[in-house]
């Protein structure tokens, strides 16, 4: 299914970038009546492009990021730079330590000693690293490559608005 219309590949654009989303989230953003008809439309005319998480979420397939051009957890404003993006809960805290736009960037290490100090968190630097590849796709994090790899805010932080994803029921 490859020929989708353009109310189709807009709601598909939808889901990408709001993934994980809920029934309810979608409901409200197309102006359906209930979770329901949110169901009911996803498998009617998106079924080959979605997919229900273990959680229950909504997640588009790669395929329909392919399809759409769209970034999962993005959401752009009218002048096109993401407005609101969604990040998991370590990205968040991630972003709450780390170097502003116009300070210098900063090593995995030492984002990892800032999330110990400020917020008692304590992941595995594999798992820092990729949190700070994720953030620098969506545009939040930029990339300064010195002795070795270094990592700061792309932006103030009040310039994009960023959305922790809810851990609550996926299917309401």
């Amino acid at each position: 299914m490859t020929d989708l219309s353009p109310e189709e590949r807009d709601r598909l654009a939808d889901v990408v970038r709001l993934q994980p989303t809920k029934n309810a989230a979608l409901a409200d953003l197309w102006g359906l009546e209930s979770g329901s008809e949110v169901h009911r439309y996803l498998e009617d005319h998106l079924g080959d492009y979605y997919y229900r998480d273990e959680d229950s979420y909504i997640r588009a397939t790669p395929a329909a990021a392919e399809l759409t051009g769209a970034e999962p957890g993005v959401v752009e404003g009218d002048d096109g730079t993401p407005e609101v993006v969604r990040v998991s809960a370590l990205g968040a805290r991630v972003l709450d330590v780390l170097a502003g736009p116009d300070d210098r960037s900063e090593s995995v290490v030492s984002v990892l000693h800032k999330l110990r100090s400020t917020f008692d968190l304590d992941p595995e630097a594999e798992t820092l690293r990729r949190e700070l590849q994720s953030l620098k796709r969506t545009g939040l994090v930029e990339i300064e490559r010195r002795t070795v790899t270094t990592f700061r805010r792309a932006a103030e932080s009040d310039d994009v608005t960023v959305k922790e994803e809810e851990a609550d029921e996926a299917t309401s």
